[in-house]
Formats: C-alpha cells, structure tokens, sequence
C-alpha cells in the first residue's frame, strides 16, 4: 500500500513539474493566440474594439517582458499607407474606413502572434506542436518564430547599411515609386539570402544532432525555465 501511494506521488510530481506546467500553459496560449488570429478576421466591425482592448493588454504584457512592439508598428504602418493608397485610387475617397479596417484586422491578428513569440520559449512551442504534428514539422515552426526577432534586426542592419552606401531607400525618397525597385534589389534580395544561409546553418546544426533518427522524440529544458 504505501509503495503503490509513493509512486502515485512519483506520477503525480512527474505531471505537475514546472516543465510540464510550463508546456501546458503553452498549449494554452497557442490555443488562446489561434482563437484571437481567427476572430480578428470573423467578427464583425461592432466586436472589433473589445477585441482591440483584449490585444492592448497582450501589448501592455509583452512590453512588461521586455519585447519590442517597434517591429509591428511599422508593419501597421506599411500596410496602412499601402492599403490606403490603393483603395484612394481603385474606389475612392470614400472607402478609405474600408481600408482602414482590413488594415486593422490584420494588425489584430498579428499581435497575438507577436506577443507568443516574446512569453514562449521556442523549444515549449515545439514540444506542444509535436503533440499533434510531425516532429520535423514542428521543428520547423519552432524554428521560424523563434527566428522572428533576428530576422527583424537584420532587415535593420541591412536597410541601415544600404542607406548609408547612398541607396534611395529612406521614407522620403520612396514616396517616388521609381525608387521601389531599389528597395527590392538593396533590401528584399539581401534579407532573402541572409535567411536561405541561416535555414542551411540550421539544418546542418540540426543534422549534426542526429535529429529525425530517434522514433522517439524528445525536447530540450532550457536552464532559464528554471529560473
């Protein structure tokens, strides 16, 4: 008796360790990410703003935990002056509240995903999608959101760089659309194969540690999950 009640103790540790806790709050942060993404597309125009109060407290956490909001806010930019502009000239002044709501929609579908990024470690991410997808899979998701924050700063770097070299990439000189092309070959093309190098150096790193040979799969606890 009292050895069949120490190992339901063992069993009972084992599934409320803080990795496993840790897992399951991911999961359901995933879960929570996913529903927000959908009904920022789904819900009517009359829900969108206690929607946006849900995503202004994601923001407000994010930024608690040291996250950049930088990167989504000149990507709202962007699109805005993009979505704007082509609905000024395909429709007209007055479906520009159109355009401004499709912008927004996609912003409150993209911050979810940013604020996953910053509270979940890749490696919990990817131990919850192998749960239902193949290991290599989820590896490959993992691996993408985690690269999220590097890539943003690479594109700085680049577009800093391509600036100081006399590229007429800066925001005045691309309100000339014959500037856009230049953009493409100074900015797009670098940060194409800056990111083709990087997936070969993961893979490579990935295939050194005999990753996919195991038909047992197994995921890596960070130190700092312990902190």
């Amino acid at each position: 008796m009292w050895v069949s009640c120490s190992r339901w103790r063992l069993f009972v540790r084992r599934c409320w360790s803080r990795e496993c806790q840790e897992t399951m709050l991911c999961a359901l942060s995933l879960f929570f990410v996913c529903i927000l993404s959908a009904c920022a597309f789904v819900l009517p125009v009359d829900l969108l703003l206690p929607l946006a109060a849900i995503n202004g407290f994601l923001v407000l956490h994010g930024l608690a935990r040291r996250g950049s909001i930088m990167g989504v806010v000149k990507l709202g930019v962007i699109q805005l002056t993009i979505t704007l502009s082509l609905y000024l000239l395909l429709y007209g002044v007055g479906h520009l509240a159109q355009g401004a709501v499709v912008v927004g929609r996609i912003m409150l579908a993209t911050i979810p995903g940013w604020w996953l990024c910053i509270t979940a470690a890749p490696e919990r991410i990817g131990e919850v999608l192998s749960a239902f997808l193949p290991s290599k899979w989820a590896f490959v998701v993992a691996a993408s959101l985690s690269l999220l924050p590097y890539m943003a700063e690479e594109v700085r770097e680049i577009y800093q760089i391509q600036c100081l070299r006399g590229a007429r990439i800066t925001p005045k000189a691309l309100r000339n659309p014959k500037n856009w092309p230049e953009l493409v070959y100074c900015v797009l093309f670098p940060v194409l194969i800056q990111l083709l190098k990087l997936s070969r150096q993961m893979a490579v790193a990935a295939q050194s540690r005999h990753f996919g040979k195991s038909t047992r799969v197994t995921h890596w606890h960070s130190p700092r999950d312990k902190k």
